[in-house]
C-alpha cells in the first residue's frame, strides 16, 4: 500500500494573487462575504471563458416573471413578500410604521395648498397655451344661435369627396322599391314571355337544394294587403312601448303623476310582473302570517292594478292576523271608505288602546269638532302621558277649557316644557310665575323656562328683574351639569327681540357673549356676531354686543366707528350723536368720530352745534388737516365765504398741506377770483410741486381763460415733476386734439404707455382719440392690442363690447365677463346691452346687480336712474333716487365730469344725478 504524501502544499495560506477569483476556470463567478474587502465581480459582467454557461437573470429584473396571483399578495408587504417578511412584526414595527405615516400626512399637509396652486397654475397656464378644441370654437358655436331655419335649410350638402377608387362604381347597387310600384307591375303582366328561374328550379331551401313546384303566380300576391298588415303591426308595437313606463315617450306633463297613480297594467309585460310580484308575496304570507309588512304590500299590489276590493279583504285579513301591528290597521283605514274605516279604526282602538296614532287617525275621521274632542278625550284616560295627544287636544279647545286641559297636562307629562310654557301663557301673571317655577322644580335642565320668566317680568315692566333671572339661568344650568351653548343663547336673544322683549334680548347678549371666547379672540369675535345679527334683522342684539364690546375696549378706535356706522345705517339721529359723544370722549385723537358728528348736527340743520363740535375738534387735533378742510367745507356750504377763507388761511399757516393749498385755490376759483386762485398756484406748486392735482388745476385755469400754449406749458412742467399722473396725460391729449394736433395726441398717450405700462386708462383714452377721429379700423386694432396688455380691465372690455357690430355684441359680452367678472362697468356694459335689446327685465336685474357691487359709481347709477325714467314706473324712479341719494356716490367718468366742473361746484347729489342722466344717450 502507498504511503500517503501528508507534505503540506506550497499554495497553502499564503494570500490570493492579484485578481484571483476562484473557479473562474469553470465558469464560476465571484460572490461577497463580509469578509471580503473591495467589490466581487458583477454577475452581468462578461466572463473570460469563452464557454461559460449563459447567465442566469435574476428574478426581480424581469416583472413579467413576477408572480401577481391573489395567493401570493400581501395588504402589507405587496407581492412577493419583502426582505423582511420573515420577521415578525411586533409593536414597535408598527409603532414606528405610524410615527412615519404621521410625519409624512404632516409634511403632506404643509405643502397641500402650495402644491395645489402651483399645480393649478400649471394646468391655467397650460390651457392658455393650448386651449381645447371646445373652447377655441365657443365663440363660433355661440354664433350657431342666431342662425335662422332658413338659412340652415340653405346649407349645401357634404359632397363625396373620395376619389374614384374608393368610390368603386363598379360595385353594385341596390336600392327599395315600393309596393305600389310591384303591384302595379303584377296586375299589369297579362303573360310570362320566360321562366324564371324560381318556376323552374323552386325555392331555394336551407339545406342547400331546390324545391321544385313551390312556386306562386303573380297575381296572387296583394302587395297592397302586405303594406297595410305591416303598418298596422308596427303601429301595435309603438303603442306598447309609448304605454309603458320603462319606454315612455310621449308624457303629458300636468297628468303625468295621477296617471302613473291610475295606470293599469295592460299588456303581456306588466302582467307578467305582477303576476311574479302576487307570487311572491303570497308565499311571504303564507310562510309568516304573522308579518305585517307582507300584508301591506300585497293589499297596495291590488290597489296599484285596481282591484281595490281584493286590496280591502287582503289587508282585513292581515287585521286578523296581526291584531297588534299599527302599520295594519292604518292601512286598512286607509283603504276603507267612510264609515268602514271608522268601523276598522274601532276595532284597532279596541286592540291598541294604547297607540297614539290610531286615536289621532280616529280623530281625523270625525267630521264634526265635538266628535273629534270626544275622540282625544277618551285617548287621554287610556293614554294620558302623550305629549302629542295633549297637544292635538289642546288646539280644539277655547282658552278657558286649554287652561284647565294643560293644568292637568302638566300632571300627566311633567317633562314636557311645550305644556309648561303653554300653560303659562294662558294663565295670569302671579299664576304664570307659579308656573313656570314649578316647571324649573320638574326640568331644571331647560333654558326656555328661564328665558320665558324674564320675558314674563319684562312684559310686566320689571325690568330690573331681567338681568337677575337671566344670571341665576346660567348658574342653575351650570349647577346641573348642562353645557351653555353661545350660539344658542344668542338665536334665543334674536327671537326675544322678535317678540318685543329687547331687554331680555339684551340681558342675554350681556350673559353669555363671552362665553367660551378666548381673550386674544373677543373682538374679532364680538364683532363678527354683531356684524350676523345686523345681517338678520336683529339690531338690538347687535347694538347690545357693540355695548359690551365698548364697555371691554373703550379706547378701540375701530369698535367706536364699526358702532357709529352700525348707528348710522340702522339707529337714529339721536342714537347716532349719543354714541359719537361718547366715542370722542373716549377716543379725542380720532379725527373720523369728530368729522361723523359735527357732519350728523349739519345734516339736522344745526350749523352751530357742527360748528362746536368742530371747535373742539381742533382743541384736541390742533394739526389735523382733515378737521380744517372740514370746517372750510362746512362754512361754504352755508354760504359763509369769508369765514371759509379766513379757516383756509389760518390753515396754511398752522397746517399747510397740499390738499389745504388746493382747497385755497379750488374756493378762490370758484368764487370767481382768478387772479388770486393764480398766485396760490404759483406758490403751492413751489412748496408742493410732486402734488399732480395742483398742476393739472393750473392747466385747466389756464384753458379756461384761453390760454391754450400756458396750459400746455403747465400740463408738461407737471408731468415733468409727475410722470406716474395718468389724468394729466390725458388732459394733454384731449388739449393738443382740441386744437387739432390728432397725430401729437398719439404722440402724447404713446409716450405715456411707455412711461406707465399696462395701464388701462391710458389704453381706453388711445382708442377713443381714434373713434373720435373717424379712424375705427385703427382703434379696433388699438383695442386688440390693449386688451392683449390688460386683459383683466373691464374698462376696455365695456368699451369694445360696443365697438363690434350689433351681432357680435353679446358673444364679446360673454367673453368679457369670463375675463371680468365681478366688475362693475363690464356689468355696466352688459345692462345696457341688454337696454339696447328691449329686454327691460334683465337690463333691470343687471342694473341693480351693478349699483350693489359698487354702490360709489355715479355713472351706475344715472344710467339706471335714465333707464327707470323711460321704462320704470313713478315707484321705481323714486327707489332709485333715493338709493342713489343714500350712497352719495363720488367716482364714475361722467359722474366726476359733472361733479368736479367749476359750474357745477354748488349742486347737490340729486341736481347732479339729474344732469349726468340727461347726458347719457339711450343704447342702440
Amino acid at each position: 500500500m502507498a504511503m500517503v504524501n501528508k507534505k503540506k502544499k506550497s499554495f497553502i495560506g499564503l494570500p490570493a494573487p492579484l485578481g484571483y477569483v476562484p473557479g473562474l476556470g469553470r465558469g464560476a463567478t465571484g460572490f461577497t462575504t463580509r469578509s471580503d474587502i473591495g467589490p466581487a465581480r458583477d454577475a452581468s459582467d462578461v466572463s473570460d471563458d469563452r464557454h461559460a454557461p449563459p447567465v442566469k437573470k435574476a428574478k426581480h429584473d424581469d416583472d413579467d416573471d413576477e408572480d401577481l396571483n391573489d395567493a401570493n399578495y400581501d395588504e402589507f408587504t405587496g407581492y412577493g413578500g419583502s426582505i423582511c417578511g420573515k420577521d415578525p412584526y411586533d409593536k414597535d414595527d408598527e409603532e414606528a410604521d405610524q410615527i412615519y405615516d404621521s410625519v409624512d400626512k404632516r409634511m403632506d399637509e404643509r405643502r397641500k395648498e402650495r402644491r395645489e396652486m402651483r399645480l393649478k397654475e400649471e394646468i391655467e397656464k397650460f390651457r392658455q397655451e393650448r386651449p381645447k378644441i371646445q373652447q377655441q370654437f365657443s365663440d363660433l358655436k355661440r354664433e350657431l344661435a342666431d342662425v335662422s331655419f332658413d338659412e340652415w335649410a340653405s346649407l349645401p350638402d357634404v359632397g363625396d369627396a373620395r376619389n374614384k377608387r374608393q368610390r368603386n362604381p363598379k360595385a353594385d347597387k341596390f336600392t327599395p322599391v315600393p309596393d305600389t310600384f310591384l303591384a302595379n307591375a303584377a296586375s299589369k303582366q297579362d303573360g310570362n314571355v320566360a321562366v324564371s328561374a324560381r318556376d323552374q328550379f323552386g325555392i331555394a331551401t336551407p339545406y342547400g337544394a331546390m324545391t321544385p313546384g313551390l312556386s306562386t303566380p303573380a297575381a296572387d300576391i296583394d302587395m297592397k294587403k302586405i303594406g297595410q298588415a305591416r303598418n298596422t303591426l308596427m303601429d301595435i308595437k309603438l303603442t306598447q312601448v309609448s304605454d309603458s313606463v320603462s319606454g315612455q315617450t310621449v308624457v303629458d306633463p300636468k297628468g303625468y303623476l295621477t296617471d302613473l297613480q291610475s295606470m293599469l297594467p295592460s299588456h303581456g309585460g306588466d302582467i307578467s310582473d305582477v303576476k311574479k310580484a302576487r307570487l311572491l308575496l303570497k308565499s311571504v304570507r303564507e310562510t309568516n302570517p304573522k308579518h305585517p309588512p307582507a300584508w301591506i304590500a300585497s293589499a297596495r299590489l291590488e290597489e296599484v292594478t285596481g282591484k281595490l276590493q281584493a286590496a280591502r279583504n287582503l289587508i282585513m285579513k292581515g287585521c286578523e292576523e296581526c291584531p297588534n301591528s299599527e302599520d295594519v290597521w292604518l292601512e286598512a283605514a286607509r283603504l276603507m271608505p267612510g264609515d268602514q274605516a271608522k268601523a276598522v279604526v274601532a276595532q284597532a282602538v279596541r286592540s291598541l288602546q294604547h297607540s297614539v296614532r290610531v286615536w289621532i287617525k280616529a280623530a281625523d275621521l270625525e267630521v264634526e269638532l265635538k266628535g273629534k274632542k270626544r275622540v282625544f278625550r277618551k285617548a287621554l284616560e287610556h293614554v294620558p302621558n302623550s305629549v302629542r295627544l295633549w297637544k292635538a287636544a289642546v288646539e280644539l279647545e277655547e282658552e278657558e277649557d286649554a287652561r284647565i286641559m294643560l293644568s292637568r297636562a302638566v300632571e300627566c307629562c311633567p317633562t314636557s316644557v311645550e305644556l309648561w310654557l303653554a300653560l303659562a301663557r294662558l294663565e295670569n301673571y302671579e299664576n304664570a310665575r307659579k308656573v313656570l317655577n314649578k316647571a324649573r322644580e320638574n326640568i331644571p335642565t331647560d333654558r326656555q323656562i328661564w328665558v320665558t320668566a324674564a320675558k314674563l317680568e319684562e312684559a310686566h315692566g320689571n325690568t330690573h328683574m331681567v338681568e337677575k333671572i337671566i344670571e341665576r339661568a346660567l348658574n342653575s344650568l351650570r349647577a346641573n351639569m348642562v353645557e351653555i351653548s353661545r350660539d344658542q343663547w344668542i338665536k334665543d336673544a334674536e327671537d326675544c327681540e322678535k317678540s318685543g322683549s329687547i331687554h331680555t334680548c339684551q340681558a342675554i347678549i350681556r350673559a353669555v357673549v363671552g362665553v367660551g371666547v378666548e381673550d386674544e379672540d373677543r373682538k374679532h369675535t364680538w364683532m363678527e356676531d354683531a356684524e350676523s345679527c345686523a345681517s338678520q334683522g336683529a339690531v338690538e342684539c347687535a347694538r347690545a354686543i357693540y355695548a359690551h364690546a365698548l364697555s371691554v375696549f373703550p379706547s378701540k378706535k375701530s369698535i367706536w366707528l364699526r358702532a357709529a356706522f352700525f348707528e348710522k345705517n340702522y339707529g337714529t339721529k339721536e342714537s347716532l350723536e349719543t354714541l359719537l359723544q361718547k366715542a370722542v370722549a373716549h377716543c379725542p385723537k380720532a379725527e373720523t368720530l369728530w368729522l361723523m358728528g359735527a357732519k350728523s348736527k349739519w345734516l339736522t340743520g344745526d350749523v352751530p352745534a357742527a360748528r362746536s363740535i368742530l371747535a373742539l375738534a381742533f382743541q384736541a387735533n390742533p394739526n389735523s388737516e382733515e378737521i380744517w378742510l372740514a370746517a372750510v367745507k362746512l362754512e361754504s356750504e352755508n354760504n359763509e365765504f369769508e369765514r371759509s377763507r379766513r379757516l383756509l388761511e389760518k390753515a396754511r399757516a398752522s397746517a399747510p398741506t397740499a390738499r389745504v393749498w388746493m382747497k385755497s385755490v379750488k374756493l378762490e376759483w370758484c368764487l370767481g377770483d382768478i387772479k388770486k386762485a393764480k398766485a396760490f398756484l404759483q406758490e403751492a406748486v413751489n412748496h408742493y410741486p410732486d402734488f399732480a392735482k395742483l398742476w393739472m388745476m393750473k392747466g385747466q385755469i389756464e384753458e379756461q381763460l384761453g390760454n391754450n400754449v400756458e396750459a400746455r406749458e403747465a400740463y408738461s412742467q407737471g408731468l415733468k415733476k409727475c410722470p406716474g399722473a395718468i389724468p394729466m396725460w390725458i388732459l394733454l391729449s384731449q388739449l393738443e386734439e382740441r386744437t387739432g394736433q390728432l397725430i401729437k395726441a398719439r404722440s402724447i398717450l404713446e409716450k405715456a404707455r411707455l412711461r406707465n405700462p399696462q395701464c388701462a386708462e391710458l389704453w381706453l383714452e388711445a382708442v377713443r382719440v381714434e373713434v373720435r377721429g373717424g379712424l375705427k379700423n385703427i382703434a379696433q386694432t388699438l383695442m386688440a392690442k390693449a386688451l392683449q396688455e390688460c386683459p383683466s380691465a373691464g374698462i376696455l372690455w365695456a368699451e369694445a363690447v360696443f365697438m363690434e357690430a350689433r351681432p357680435q355684441r353679446k358673444t364679446k359680452s360673454v367673453d368679457a365677463l369670463k375675463r371680468c367678472e365681478h366688475d362693475p362697468n363690464v356689468l355696466l356694459a352688459v345692462s345696457k346691452l341688454f337696454w339696447s335689446e328691449r329686454k327691460i327685465s334683465k337690463a333691470r336685474d343687471w342694473f341693480t346687480r351693478t349699483v350693489k357691487l359698487d354702490p360709489d359709481n355715479g355713472d351706475a347709477w344715472a344710467t339706471f336712474y335714465k333707464f327707470e325714467m323711460i321704462h320704470g314706473t313713478e315707484d321705481q324712479q323714486r327707489e332709485v333716487r333715493t338709493r342713489c341719494l343714500a350712497q352719495e356716490p363720488h367716482h364714475g367718468e361722467k359722474w366726476c365730469k359733472i361733479s368736479k366742473d367749476i359750474k357745477n361746484w354748488r349742486k347737490k347729489t340729486e341736481e347732479i344725478l339729474e344732469t349726468v342722466a340727461a347726458s347719457i344717450q339711450i343704447p342702440t
